[in-house]
């Protein structure tokens, strides 16, 4: 029983085991690097276990870090490597178990590395000049190929030895520049997956810093508060930072120092003697640092720095004043008093200030170091007061003040005499100099004052004076007081007398400078005054047997000229001054006679009147005398110009008009207008070191006068910086315009000889065909084919002209009426409206001949088979005539019985037209034509223009005809066809209106007839 039951259960279990099947998904895997991956183990039939085996044998337990295994069912295994790596390549193998039966399947796992950038940092920067390595670490599996890349370019290395390509995948750069500056691409390639992958990486080659200082020595001040500034300019790549240090300390912006923005300059406030020394200025970057030294020198203004006052009594042997005072450089220290200076080995006498003398007199200097003394002996009251010592060096000076302080008896001054009158208040001074201050008080006769019995006297007190005040009421308060002071050191008195003042005496006319209205009288002050100042001066004056007129004017200093005016032309005047003081009026003067001087007459005579009435067309003029100018600096570039009033012309002068201007220059400033009473007139802001020069003219009713002139030069600018002197020389303005008038003649004179050589026209041809009788080079040939074209040879027929007229508006007429004749107007008189448009045949017998005639052939443009020749003519006479109107109503012809005839029209080889009947009424001529002469009978007459004439035109085959000048011929008038020419023997030109004529001229046998040729 028992082997059948193990024998059933070996039979299921052999069954079982047979069943089990072990299946892995997928069946093999390759898993990049860093990447996760699962397994399914998944089993078929009964299994008890399932279990994953690594590469290594070992059993793989669930909830591994990197690789674990989870069931999801009773028949599912899973494996799953999280982020592999190479270690985790190889077999891995996935077991059942049921019992004593297993199976088993296998995966092979493969781990491959994609490219990898492990390390391509960006930026990347290097120093210029070094070797740069660019890093571009790569991993991959199989190793990848780098390739490098420069601005999209592949970077050669084989062409260019600085670059290299490592192995490790580095692109080593030899001496980097700054132009290698840039975006670099490291480019990896795997081609046996085809795999690609690429960084750009910017580059930055940073520069060293390059500084300079902008100074390398600066000088200050020490102790007066000023600043130091201290800078260097540093340049580089990144900008470099900028630091100060002083003997090794980094300075930082605080009170003491400052620094700018990028620390380039550096302040050093309040600078002290401590702050000299070495200054380094310090450039920072990436690339390293520089530095450069800036020395700092700190010189110190001069400083007293001992001076003390003094004391001494008069009459004592010697006093010594000391003085000390430091500074660097070492100051020189000088003494002075007043305006006395002394020095070190110089000796000067009390007495004689300016002399020098030897070392035993009064005054003794010597200096040593920084300390300087002066001895004064023999000590005088004189020598008090203040002594100013100088120390200076070249940078500055300091001063100070010391007093010394002389004590002495008292020692009175001033005038001893003061004059006055009864009843007028008098000061006497009595001035003291004493050390210590005195004490004053006035006597007279022994009794001191003020008392009860002077009652008109009082005392006033100032430190240094006393002031006896007294108000005389009779003789007997004149006569003398006395001053008396005392102090600690002694007394001293003085008598003062007070003396009864009297009137002044008479001036004394020196001149009277008579004018037209005013004079001028020049005097001598009174020999006396009085005792008391002149306070005014009377003068009188009158004409001879007429009260006395005054006038008082205030005295002033100097003052020997006074003015008097409203005086009446030659007048014959007296004149007579005095002088007044406080007492009262002296007595005048001896009368001076004088004479007003007339007034001046200007006369102008008019061109427009005939001389027989111009002495009466006379226009009276009193104008001032010019003033005369001074001149007066008032500082700088100001002026101060007065004037004095001279002969006002019998008019009172109603203003003054000021010019001045710089001499150098043309045009005057604004003029500046002052009132009658002005006396001067300030020009400011002037030009500095400039020649200026002023008019003044005074102006009353009657005109003005001629100017009073005055030129000065103003000072020198004290701050002036002298211009550069500029080198060469221009051309003037006159120069430039000289040059553009030759030229612009030459221009003109071009075109004239190219318009006779091409146009057979302008002033050359007009001048060949007058006065030399010639038409220009090839007019002749061209005339004689000309006229072989308008002419043939037909000796049966006559010339007959045959003239056809034509409607037309003409822009310039209104109304019917005339039109001006001009050079462009055909001289020809309009025909009746009834003839206007009847044609008209006109025969030219051969032996007539027509008062002027004129031909000019020009070519028609508008027909190439048939061209034209314009006929204008004109009468002419050869004498000159005044000018005449047109009529056409005017129908008595007019003959000369000796008609002049002129020369015709010159037609070579061909038969010339014999002079025409053809009517032609007279004309006006314009005013400035020339009709006296062979210039004036040969002016060209222009063809008349369309808008404004009619035109006469002669069909034939000719070619261009050149232009000619108009000659002349003369011959009796006729009438054809009930038309009237009239001949007045006047030179004139025609005018045709409202038509145009068309000539047809057939030759025929006819006399030739010599003429001179025209041309127009």
């Amino acid at each position: 029983m028992l082997q059948i039951r193990d024998l059933i259960w070996g039979l299921l279990f052999i069954g079982c085991a047979a069943a089990i099947q072990v299946q892995i998904t997928p069946t093999q895997g390759e898993i990049s690097v860093g990447e996760s991956k699962f397994f399914l183990c998944e089993v078929v039939g009964d299994v008890k276990d399932i279990d994953w085996y690594d590469p290594r044998g070992e059993k793989i337990l669930p909830n591994s870090p990197d690789i674990s295994v989870s069931r999801s069912d009773e028949a599912t295994l899973t494996l799953t490597i999280y982020h592999a790596d190479v270690d985790s390549a190889g077999i891995y193998k996935c077991v059942a178990k049921n019992g004593d039966k297993e199976a088993q399947a296998t995966v092979q796992v493969k781990i491959f590395q994609k490219i990898t950038f492990r390390n391509a940092p960006t930026p990347q920067e290097f120093n210029e000049g070094d070797d740069a390595d660019i890093v571009c670490d790569v991993v991959s599996s199989p190793p990848a190929a780098i390739i490098w890349k420069y601005k999209g370019a592949t970077i050669q290395v084989s062409k260019d030895v600085r670059f290299k390509i490592l192995s490790n995948g580095h692109l080593l750069i030899r001496g980097i520049k700054k132009t290698d500056e840039g975006m670099y691409n490291c480019e990896a390639r795997v081609t046996a997956r085809g795999e690609i992958d690429f960084r750009m990486m910017k580059v930055i080659v940073n520069v060293l810093p390059t500084i300079r200082a902008r100074q390398s020595e600066v000088n200050a001040t020490a102790d007066v508060g000023s600043s130091a500034l201290l800078a260097c300019d540093a340049d580089g790549f990144p900008e470099p930072t900028v630091t100060w240090a002083h003997n090794n300390v980094v300075l930082e912006t605080g009170d003491k120092y400052s620094l700018n923005g990028d620390g380039s300059e550096l302040e050093i406030r309040d600078v002290k003697k401590v702050d000299e020394g070495d200054y380094t200025c310090i450039a920072k970057n990436k690339a390293g640092e520089k530095s450069e030294e800036v020395s700092l020198n700190v010189f110190v203004q001069p400083k007293i720095t001992f001076l003390i006052n003094q004391t001494a009594s008069e009459f004592e042997e010697q006093v010594t004043l000391t003085c000390e005072a430091s500074g660097d450089p070492t100051p020189a220290i000088s003494w002075s008093f007043g305006q006395r200076v002394f020095t070190e080995g110089e000796q000067a006498s009390w007495t004689q200030p300016h002399k020098y003398e030897s070392l035993d007199k009064n005054v003794v200097v010597r200096s040593h170091a920084r300390v300087s003394s002066l001895t004064l002996k023999n000590v005088q009251f004189t020598y008090a007061g203040q002594y100013l010592c100088t120390a200076s060096n070249s940078i500055g000076q300091d001063n100070r003040h010391m007093y010394l302080e002389v004590r002495y008896a008292p020692k009175i001054l001033g005038s001893v005499t003061v004059y006055t009158w009864e009843g007028n208040p008098a000061n006497i001074s009595c001035e003291v100099d004493a050390h210590p201050g005195a004490e004053v008080v006035w006597f007279r006769d022994g009794l001191q004052l003020p008392n009860a019995n002077t009652t008109n006297m009082k005392v006033y007190n100032t430190p240094t004076i006393s002031y006896l005040e007294i108000t005389p009421d009779s003789q007997n308060d004149f006569g003398s007081y006395n001053c008396t002071a005392t102090n600690v050191m002694g007394a001293e008195s003085k008598e003062f007398i007070l003396i009864q003042a009297e009137v002044p005496s008479s001036p004394e006319i020196q001149q009277v400078e008579p004018f037209s209205s005013t004079a001028v009288v020049e005097f001598e002050e009174p020999v006396s005054m009085g005792g008391v100042p002149i306070i005014k001066y009377r003068v009188e004056w009158r004409s001879l047997g007429q009260e006395w007129s005054g006038r008082e004017y205030d005295a002033e200093d100097d003052m020997t000229r006074i003015t008097i005016v409203d005086l009446k032309p030659e007048t014959t005047y007296e004149v007579k001054m005095s002088a007044i003081n406080g007492k009262g009026e002296g007595e005048s003067s001896t009368a001076s006679t004088f004479k007003t001087q007339p007034v001046r007459y200007s006369f102008t005579i008019s061109s427009s009147i005939p001389p027989t009435i111009a002495a009466t067309a006379m226009t009276r003029k009193g104008e001032p005398s010019a003033p005369k100018l001074e001149a007066k600096a008032q500082g700088g570039n100001s002026l101060k110009v007065t004037w004095i009033k001279q002969d006002d012309g019998g008019s009172p002068i109603k203003h003054y008009l000021v010019r001045y201007k710089a001499t150098h220059v043309s045009d005057w400033k604004p003029e500046i207008r002052l009132p009658h009473g002005s006396e001067y007139v300030l020009l400011s802001s002037l030009d500095w070191n400039t020649e200026y020069e002023v008019r003044v003219v005074a102006e009353n009713q009657q005109g003005k006068s001629k100017p009073g002139t005055l030129s000065f030069r103003t000072a020198v600018e004290p701050t002036t910086i002298p211009d550069a002197v500029d080198g060469g020389s221009g051309l003037g303005t006159g120069a430039i315009v000289g040059i553009l008038i030759v030229v612009f003649f030459l221009l003109l004179v071009g075109v004239d000889v190219t318009c006779y050589f091409l146009n057979k026209c302008g002033l050359l041809m007009c001048i060949a065909v007058n006065f030399c009788g010639k038409a220009g080079p090839g007019a002749k040939s061209k005339d004689i084919e000309e006229g072989k074209a308008a002419f043939t040879k037909d000796e049966s027929k006559e010339p007959i002209v045959e003239v056809r007229t034509e409607e037309e508006n003409t822009p310039n007429q209104e109304g019917g009426g005339p039109t001006e004749p001009n050079e462009t107007t055909p001289l020809t008189e309009p025909e009746p409206a009834a003839a206007d448009t009847a044609p008209l045949v006109v025969k030219l017998p051969p032996s007539a001949a027509v008062n002027s005639v004129t031909e000019s052939f020009s070519t028609a443009h508008s027909s190439p088979a048939s061209e034209s020749t314009t006929l204008t003519t004109s009468a002419s006479s050869p004498t000159k005539a005044t000018p005449a109107q047109s009529s056409p109503k005017n129908t008595s012809p007019k003959t000369n019985p000796q008609p002049e005839v002129g020369p015709l029209v010159d037609l070579s080889d061909t038969p010339k037209v014999a002079p025409s009947s053809n009517p032609t009424p007279p004309v006006s001529e314009p005013p400035s034509a020339n009709a006296d002469g062979p210039q004036g009978r040969g002016d060209s007459v222009k063809a008349p223009d369309s808008s404004q004439s009619q035109d006469s035109q002669v069909d034939g085959p000719a070619k261009d005809a050149p232009n000619a000048p108009c000659t002349d011929s003369t011959s009796p008038p006729a009438q054809h066809d009930g038309k009237t020419v009239k001949d007045d023997n006047t030179k004139g030109e025609t005018e045709v209106k409202n038509a145009t004529a068309e000539v047809k001229t057939v030759p025929n046998e006819a006399p030739q007839t010599n003429g001179n040729e025209s041309k127009a």
